[in-house]
């Protein structure tokens, strides 16, 4: 019988979930999902002096917008101390681990030596058979595993394949601080076996880690859960990814405005493929994620695909749903307080009226949001430059007010006897539509790019429409 997987994720609190770490969480979940298994939460706390409770809020306040759930209550690192200095007594006792009781400056003249020789500093194991009665006095000694210095580390990785690390390149690494606090190395391994983990996906960053820590495995008796390292996430340009390629934080991409549904459906496509498919449901993701399909080379981030992305979620998602997922999402935009008051106080059925014009114009909700702005702005609207040009034009405002008695003395205030009236009153002018539906536009909306102007009025309705004329007509 096949064993159950048991994925996880495992951030470390010292910053808010940043997009290649989401992307981590993401796989994770989907190979968890695929297989019918668990994904469990790790928080890798043990860093102490930049660990906060504010990172670990924004870590699973951002998994729960991305809509990646776990199975059971997150682990806490730092809370496990004990049982891994419990485990490096159990390696002093094999005899799979030492007390070192190098100085500092010892340890500093061994990295200096071996960068002058053209070296990586590394351990030069001298205290792995020297008696503690020898140790100087007033130095409290690290714990350092007993590396195997013979032979190679190998590690079968489902993405990168088969992995070789000569053991004389890996010295011989602490696993127990001076002050007794466990080290990282130590306390993944230790989580990794007691939490059941099957499998390790992340970064390829921590591939030479995984070799160290297959070390650690095999002194212990344990098994190694099966690995992927799967690749960096690079900018366009190929360079390491950075703020100003998109390194930023999950929450600032809801600030954005982006959907959680496309972010995800992006970052899925960032190293993994399935055919030439671009746009999954969730369920799909599922079906189709494999780690056999996750590529080797770097993902490259790409905002304007993300963009197009996020556009078309919003032009596909049904009207219903998609006010939905902009109502959660108006607290962390910009302006959005504001305008969910002026929305709840009664312009949410306009608003959905005017939704499928406005989103076919919008590639995230920032841009919903503007394109929104004429249910929202009040009176006087104050025009951007090229609505208040248009309106400064010889001739305009005279135009605008010979017009709105007319609209007034409508029988029926729909889009369609607005239009009708408008397209007469331009063939009494001797004018094109566009000439008086123009600065309509821009003294109704302020701006000169909108929802079709007589649906704008329509839902404007009567004395909204009319005021405005008013405010702006000669």
């Amino acid at each position: 019988m096949t064993e159950p997987v048991i994925a996880r994720f495992a951030p470390s609190p010292t910053g808010f979930l940043h997009i290649g770490g989401a992307r981590t969480a993401l796989f994770n979940w989907l190979y968890a999902r695929n297989k019918g298994g668990k994904m469990l939460l790790r928080i890798e706390d043990t860093d102490r002096a930049r660990s906060t409770q504010e990172a670990i809020d924004a870590i699973l306040d951002g998994m729960r917008w991305l809509g990646l759930d776990w199975d059971g209550e997150p682990v806490f690192q730092f809370s496990r101390a004990d049982r891994h200095r419990a485990v490096v007594e159990e390696l002093l006792a094999k005899g799979k681990a030492y007390r070192a009781y190098d100085t500092v400056e010892e340890l500093e003249a061994m990295r200096a030596n071996a960068l002058a020789a053209g070296k990586p500093p590394r351990y030069d194991g001298g205290w792995r058979h020297r008696d503690p009665s020898e140790a100087p006095a007033g130095v409290k000694p690290v714990i350092r595993l007993l590396t195997e210095d013979a032979g190679e580390t190998v590690v079968e990785d489902a993405v990168q394949g088969t992995v070789t690390f000569p053991n004389a390149d890996l010295d011989d690494l602490v696993l127990l601080r001076s002050d007794g606090t466990p080290t990282y190395m130590l306390a993944v391994v230790v989580d990794d076996h007691d939490m059941g983990i099957t499998d390790i996906i992340r970064g390829v960053d921590h591939l030479t880690n995984a070799a160290r820590q297959i070390q650690i495995y095999r002194a212990l008796g344990w098994d190694v859960p099966r690995m992927a390292h799967i690749p960096l996430i690079h900018g366009p340009d190929g360079a390491k990814l950075s703020k100003r390629h998109g390194a930023l934080g999950v929450e600032a991409y809801r600030e954005m405005g982006y959907m959680p549904a496309a972010l995800r459906n992006y970052l899925v496509r960032l190293g993994w493929s399935h055919k030439d498919q671009e746009i999954f449901s969730t369920d799909e993701m599922i079906a189709a994620f494999g780690l056999d399909s996750v590529g080797r080379s770097a993902a490259r981030f790409d905002y304007d695909k993300l963009e197009n992305l996020n556009g078309h979620y919003m032009r596909a998602t049904p009207d219903d749903d998609l006010i939905a997922v902009f109502k959660q999402s108006l607290p962390y935009l910009k302006g959005g307080p504001e305008a969910q008051k002026k929305l709840d106080a009664g312009l949410w059925d306009a608003f959905r009226i005017m939704l499928p014009a406005m989103k076919e114009r919008s590639k995230n909700f920032l841009e919903l949001l503007d394109n929104a702005s004429f249910l929202l702005d009040e009176r006087p609207l104050k025009p951007d430059p090229k609505a208040a040009q248009t309106l400064d034009m010889a001739g305009t405002r005279d135009l605008l007010g010979r017009l709105t008695p007319r609209l007034a003395a409508l029988a029926d205030w729909t889009g369609e006897a607005i239009e009708a009236e408008v397209r007469a009153f331009a063939e009494t002018e001797g004018a094109k539509l566009g000439q008086v539906a123009q600065p309509l536009r821009a003294a109704l909306t302020g701006k000169m790019v909108s929802p079709p102007i007589f649906e704008v009025l329509a839902v404007l309705g009567r004395n909204e429409s009319l005021a405005r004329l008013g405010d702006q007509a000669g």
